[in-house]
């Protein structure tokens, strides 16, 4: 069978709402035989062809699988950073719980454990990674596991916390809000 064949009947097999996102040493099994640059080609003869979408480096998107659009960013970015603590805070967090007016479309901001890097997610947005030293102890009681996002999320003072912390403007946060919610 020819490999994007082979690419699209295991796709049709295993992906569903929860699984639509697949990065490329997800497909490392199916095709031993394969090397690292033989496997990237394949993936980009995939998607050109359609059969999948790149969405960022090393992570494609199986259209036909039947999943919630509009959280590809979230999920993106779970896949992407999935060996460093990572969690929604910043602007993202903060706009969701509606302490600040403006909200980030396309754009999805979160702390990581891992070095801050901006990845270029196409038609989807951007995520934005915020280098943190923070430990997962440390963070007790100020987390929450969105499951829909499938990360954490920061509570609202963490947030506010985060943006002092990595100097970005408060100038949009609703403070009236803040008290209501705290």
């Amino acid at each position: 069978m020819q490999s994007i064949a082979r690419l699209g009947s295991i796709l049709e097999r295993i992906a569903d709402p929860d699984h639509y996102l697949f990065a490329t040493r997800d497909f490392v099994p199916a095709f031993p035989d394969l090397t690292e640059a033989a496997l990237n080609a394949l993936l980009s003869r995939a998607s050109r062809s359609g059969l999948v979408e790149r969405v960022c480096k090393g992570i494609y998107l199986y259209p036909k699988a039947d999943y919630e659009h509009g959280l590809e960013l979230y999920h993106a970015a779970a896949r992407l950073r999935a060996d460093n603590l990572n969690y929604i805070s910043l602007e993202t967090a903060l706009s969701d719980a509606g302490v600040i007016s403006q909200i980030p479309f396309g754009w999805v901001t979160l702390m990581s454990t891992g070095r801050s890097h901006t990845v270029d997610c196409g038609r989807f947005g951007e995520v934005e990674f915020v280098h943190t030293t923070r430990r997962a102890r440390s963070l007790h009681g100020m987390l929450s596991y969105d499951e829909r996002c499938r990360l954490w999320r920061a509570s609202i003072p963490l947030a506010l916390r985060d943006m002092r912390s990595t100097r970005r403007s408060l100038d949009l946060v609703d403070w009236s809000v803040v008290h209501e919610l705290v």
